[in-house]
């Protein structure tokens, strides 16, 4: 049944790929929602940010944890996991740590810090930077080096 309504997953060697846009989305939403409750001053804006960076936290740790159950089965030469999964996990357990830190710091202040807030801001900020450069060596494990697999042959030709 899970093959006719989503085709794709046979392809997959793990459910890593179907989780990991989650984190990115929320917590990018977080930062931007939060950065215009402060310069807008709308507390509405601050409450939803906390939220989607509660929702950013979990799914960062449902992301890390099947990358982690993953890893050992990512096939690829042992120079490209020296390069670019080893500085990508790295880069992701910092930003679930970040996250989370944030995320708790968020709910005990709710909805936005009074205090240290343009560090709490900047902190979300470093986190998307973070995000975003732990998210290229993944994405450059799978585009460059075929981490995923051979879900896609070469070239793609879309045949049904």
């Amino acid at each position: 049944m899970v093959d006719k309504f989503l085709p794709g997953l046979q392809h997959l060697q793990n459910i890593h790929p179907l989780v990991v846009h989650f984190p990115v989305a929320f917590l990018a939403g977080a930062a931007l929602l939060y950065v215009l409750a402060w310069l807008a001053g709308r507390e509405s804006l601050a409450w939803t940010a906390m939220w989607l960076l509660l929702l950013g936290a979990l799914s960062a740790t449902i992301a890390v944890a099947t990358g982690l159950y993953a890893e050992p089965g990512v096939m690829v030469a042992p120079s490209v996991r020296a390069e670019l999964l080893v500085p990508h996990k790295r880069f992701m357990l910092g930003n679930l740590a970040l996250g989370s830190v944030l995320a708790v710091w968020a709910v005990v202040a709710r909805p936005l810090p009074a205090k240290r807030r343009l560090f709490f801001l900047f902190l979300l900020l470093l986190l998307l930077v973070g995000l975003t450069k732990g998210a290229d060596y993944g994405g450059r494990m799978v585009y460059d080096y075929n981490a995923g697999g051979n879900a896609c042959g070469q070239p793609i030709d879309f045949t049904q």
